[in-house]
């Protein structure tokens, strides 16, 4: 009943008030009608009989208003069950897409935080990766660094060069082949010399070219370039000459000496672009190797060594290949004797079981009173297992 059934202006009309003022229009109009009664009685009694008819069609008129107001009523209130349904069900829908809607909410705020937290886990551990590759640069700054402070020093240099030739010596070949800072008949004292088969001395000498190289590679016109490039040449044949002169010594060393060169990178430099160099260190008796080829040379050698060893040790190794052969004929002799011992063993045991055969019908006759036969000679009857235990002689060289 208190629904709003239209509007006024600003003013809500709602059931109750139509109601409320339904009754009052009835009763003014009543009102009315009463006054005008009143004031016309002096019109007389035919009038009277008029307003009574009038009053009649007036209630059989407030009867239909009535009437049509209750119909409105029940109108009204079907109205309003049916709004109110409407908005139960309409407040239902709501209420379960909201519900929907904040699970989906809920499921993807979940599913972002998940991925947010993967995502700053992976993170963090990139951090991290990146802090160790940092402290990793760090280092290799450091050592970097220390290693152009220690080449920038031709002393400093030297030592580095002779540093790692000793180390690739020292891993390739055994001790007493080899000798650092060895002493010639002439004074003068390589870096290395290996002892050959000949017990003639392979001189190994460390130089490491680094400034020209250095000079060569920061020219940045052709003049420096040229001027760069003859330094480099001279410096290295200097080197070549320097080492053919005083490690080269007729009859006593090896007819040729390496020069070691401690850097891949400049050794490639030299043997790609300064091959009239690499050709006047051949005619000078004096090879330049590198690193990796220092290696090899020190394989290569390492072999010769144990050639020569092999050669120096065939006739003990003839000798001891001579032994074991009489070794091995003894072996032969004591095999066939204890073949045979086997062959005595088998025959006895074929005897034995003639004999128990012999007793094992001498006791089945006695078991039966049976007298009358006599023993014949037969062959053995090997008992079970005695087939399986010697199943064949041993032949000779078995």
């Amino acid at each position: 009943m208190n629904e709003i059934i239209f509007m006024l202006g600003d003013w809500p009309v709602r059931t109750i008030d139509a109601l409320i003022g339904f009754g009052a229009l009835v009763l003014i109009l009543l009102a009315v009608i009463a006054v005008v009664i009143a004031r016309s009685g002096r019109r007389g009694a035919e009038l009277a009989m008029a307003s009574a008819i009038r009053a009649d069609e007036l209630e059989e008129r407030l009867a239909q208003v009535l009437h049509a107001q209750s119909e409105a009523s029940g109108r009204v209130d079907a109205m309003t069950q049916a709004l109110a349904g409407r908005q139960a069900e309409m407040a239902r829908a709501v209420n379960e897409r909201l519900d929907s809607v904040t699970h989906r909410v809920g499921q993807s705020m979940e599913h972002s935080t998940r991925n947010t937290m993967e995502s700053l886990r992976a993170l963090h551990e990139r951090l991290g990766i990146i802090d160790s590759a940092h402290k990793n640069l760090t280092d290799l700054t450091t050592q970097v660094t220390t290693l152009r402070d220690v080449l920038a020093n031709k002393q400093s240099r030297g030592a580095f060069g002779q540093a790692r030739m000793e180390a690739i010596v020292q891993d390739g070949l055994p001790k007493g082949s080899y000798e650092f800072q060895f002493t010639l008949s002439t004074g003068k004292r390589p870096d290395c010399v290996v002892f050959l088969p000949d017990q003639r001395p392979l001189c190994i000498d460390a130089k490491f070219p680094l400034e020209a190289m250095t000079a060569l590679h920061d020219a940045r016109t052709d003049e420096e370039k040229r001027l760069a490039t003859q330094r480099l040449r001279g410096d290295v044949m200097k080197h070549v000459s320097d080492i053919a002169e005083k490690y080269l010594v007729t009859g006593e060393t090896q007819e040729m000496a390496l020069m070691f060169v401690p850097s891949e990178s400049v050794y490639a430099e030299i043997h790609d672009g300064f091959d009239d160099v690499i050709q006047k260190a051949y005619r000078a008796r004096v090879v330049l190797v590198s690193p990796s080829l220092l290696m090899l040379a020190i394989q290569v050698m390492q072999q010769i060594m144990k050639d020569a060893r092999m050669r120096d040790a065939a006739d003990q190794i003839q000798t001891e290949v001579i032994k074991l052969g009489d070794d091995l004929g003894r072996l032969r002799d004591r095999v066939l004797k204890l073949q045979k011992h086997f062959a005595d063993a088998n025959e006895d045991v074929r005897q034995i079981l003639i004999s128990a055969d012999k007793i094992e019908k001498r006791a089945g006759r006695i078991e039966e009173l049976d007298f009358s036969k006599t023993d014949a000679p037969e062959g053995p009857r090997l008992v079970s297992g005695a087939a399986e235990l010697f199943p064949r002689k041993l032949q000779a060289g078995e």
